[in-house]
């Protein structure tokens, strides 16, 4: 059999492997989305990155939390929250503080100029996101949302 025999043979349970388009992969979809929205968001948020805005925009919305609880409700593992939150701290917009009762745990919240920082910068989220969906109708919005959501959580 050669490579070409065996390269053409059909994926199990799915469609031959002739028929694969990488336009057409969900994948590759995702990431071209993903890059536009990065793009946008970089032109009008441009002064934090993605994961840094959601950890102050999540500590907006709920206030003190332990950097592991942080890392959790905002998708990050506690590599990554922990490095995010360092570039956050020296920047002055989170204060660390160790827990009450568990001095192990650090808690996150936002400093005085954090919660300037996120306030001033809510509108322009939302500015992201309406330009992130402006090709979609607002019925084709809400179901790329739900089905995103769905995928999102496996």
């Amino acid at each position: 059999m050669t490579r070409a025999d065996e390269t053409s043979k059909a994926l199990p349970g799915g469609p031959s492997t002739d028929a694969y388009e990488l336009d057409e992969q969900v994948g590759f979809i995702l990431r071209k989305a993903n890059q536009r929205h990065l793009a946008i968001f970089a032109a009008r948020i441009g002064d934090l990155t993605p994961p840094q805005f959601a950890a102050l925009a999540k500590l907006y919305s709920v206030g003190a939390t332990s950097q592991n609880q942080l890392g959790q409700l905002v998708a990050m593992d506690a590599a990554t929250i922990k490095g995010v939150i360092d570039r956050l701290k020296a920047r002055g917009l989170v204060t660390l503080e160790p827990h009450e009762s568990d001095r192990r745990r650090l808690m996150v919240s936002l400093s005085p100029e954090g919660q300037e920082t996120v306030e001033a910068l809510l509108p322009e989220a939302l500015e992201v996101t309406e330009e992130t969906l402006m090709p979609l109708t607002p019925r084709e919005t809400a179901t790329f949302l739900r089905l995103l959501t769905k995928l999102a959580e496996g």
